[in-house]
């Protein structure tokens, strides 16, 4: 297996972009060095570090999916934590007041809709603002760099589950995505991706040999990171996508489906690299708590050759066809459009404007679009 350096193993490489700084670090459980040691640790140890800002879930990783967090200190480094997930996704001039550079590490999971992307454009945004510069520690894309699948969203459904017109999955590391953003959106920071050493486009996670580190309480396995970009859609239905179960995102189901039913529909539709099974599960919490749920398990056999962009929508389509206890639900926060728009960045999904064959149509469209665009970002061969 590879062995790699991460971006923050290289960190007394890059030293002197630190010296006589104040530095601010967005980050959260997975910002760590290949040995284990903590990002906020090393900062404090190597720069002068003032400020944490803390992403969903917390930098803690305390917190599930939508909980909100107030500023408090931090324990152990005794570091003043702002939040940039509630009322604030930007850091304000006043948090910034003390702070030369923003720093970032976090392990993204390689889709869209994951909002830590947004986190960091918004403080990139906000550096931009303020004069400050801004430090990414990149990452490996858990899903890899090289293929790309989705639909490029439509700026009329952005979000902080979809800002830019990018597909749902993106093939680029978090910090070639950080230069993306920064040129293609005109963001224009002063910004710096302190790179890894001996990381390969074609590497997944399971390539690595580095631990899986949980972005979130619902991303237990770098497998997962998978299974999310098929079945993250989901949560904008009244089918649950298994949040309170030990696989979030490899099954799905509800009290009222017939799986046998559509195991046989999504059969005939030949999806490479997956297999259906047939499961049922009580979900501990979120979606039909408590209640037995009649679901579908995904076995994903071969990772390089899985569509999970492909499958999910594919899956999503056949569903709301078939099953008239379908749903799609919750507007999101402009309280006018359903979030599945949000999710998927159009309404062709919800509206069945178009046929199965025309969406995948719409994905080979959009993918040669952004695999053009991508190229000029690529840090790594």
């Amino acid at each position: 297996m590879p062995r790699i350096k991460l971006g923050i193993d290289r960190i007394d490489e890059y030293l002197d972009v630190f010296c006589n700084k104040h530095v601010g670090l967005i980050t959260n459980p997975t910002g760590m060095n290949s040995e284990l040691c903590s990002t906020i640790e090393i900062l404090s140890e190597k720069t002068h570090l003032v400020s944490l800002f803390s992403p969903e879930h917390g930098v803690r990783g305390d917190l599930q999916a939508g909980v909100k967090l107030d500023t408090y200190q931090d324990e152990q480094t005794g570091c003043t934590v702002y939040s940039l997930y509630g009322k604030d996704k930007k850091p304000s001039p006043e948090m910034l007041e003390n702070i030369d550079i923003i720093a970032f590490d976090i392990q993204d999971v390689g889709a869209r809709y994951y909002t830590f992307l947004y986190t960091m454009a918004f403080a990139m945004q906000a550096a931009f603002e303020n004069s400050k510069k801004f430090v990414v520690f990149d990452r490996p894309n858990p899903v890899g760099g090289i293929a790309v699948e989705g639909n490029i969203l439509e700026e009329t459904y952005r979000s902080f589950i979809g800002y830019y017109p990018i597909p749902q999955r993106y093939g680029l590391t978090i910090g070639e995505l950080a230069l993306l953003f920064n040129k293609e959106f005109s963001i224009n920071c002063d910004l710096t991706i302190i790179t890894m050493h001996g990381y390969q486009r074609k590497f997944i996670y399971q390539d690595l040999e580095l631990p899986w580190l949980m972005p979130s309480p619902n991303i237990p396995t770098s497998q997962t990171t998978f299974a999310y970009l098929a079945t993250c859609y989901f949560e904008g239905t009244n089918v649950s996508e298994g949040r309170g179960t030990t696989k979030p995102f490899q099954i799905f189901g509800a009290p009222w489906l017939d799986t046998q039913q559509l195991i046989d529909e999504l059969h005939a539709c030949h999806l490479v690299g997956v297999r259906f099974r047939k499961i049922y599960f009580t979900p501990s919490f979120s979606k039909y708590k408590d209640v037995l749920c009649h679901g579908v398990e995904l076995i994903i056999d071969d990772y390089l050759m899985f569509e999970p962009v492909k499958t999910g929508m594919t899956i999503i389509y056949i569903m709301s066809a078939l099953f008239t206890e379908f749903e799609f639900i919750k507007p999101y926060k402009d309280g006018m459009h359903p979030m599945i728009d949000f999710l998927n960045g159009d309404v062709f999904l919800r509206e069945h404007q178009i046929t199965l064959s025309d969406i995948y149509h719409k994905l080979e469209k959009d993918r040669e679009i952004f695999q053009k665009l991508k190229g000029k970002y690529h840090l790594y061969d």
